[in-house]
């Protein structure tokens, strides 16, 4: 079964590294740089899983979130949210918008890799 994720990252080094070691792991990988079409994007798409940035051209991660919350058939799409920005306050307004798993920059190849996996999995059970 193909697992497809929308990946949208404004930082091409990130983009690319995200892709290398998701696309390895057997997922097609869908990259976009600017949160102004996110949403149906993501709509068209239908993707297993979300990896948002928080600070993007356009539309930030959080008014993508909230945005897609509230689109149906999303309420339950896992979303990771990539961040440089680590505060406790950022964490929350993420998590009250309907964020499902909050990563800071920088990370680990593994961690990103757990992270997926893991989402995945829960989502793929629910």
């Amino acid at each position: 079964m193909s697992r497809h994720v929308i990946l949208i990252e404004d930082e091409p080094n990130i983009t690319e590294a995200i892709r290398f070691l998701l696309t390895r792991d057997g997922w097609q990988v869908d990259a976009y740089a600017d949160g102004t079409g996110a949403v149906e994007v993501i709509r068209e798409a239908q993707p297993d899983l979300v990896i948002l940035d928080l600070m993007l051209p356009g539309k930030s991660g959080l008014e993508i979130i909230r945005e897609l919350r509230e689109v149906d058939g999303f309420a339950s799409l896992p979303v990771l949210m990539l961040t440089a920005r680590g505060q406790m306050k950022d964490r929350e307004m993420a998590e009250r918008a309907g964020l499902t798993r909050f990563m800071t920059k920088p990370f680990s190849n593994s961690e990103v890799l757990t992270a997926v996996r893991d989402l995945h999995a829960q989502a793929s059970q629910g």
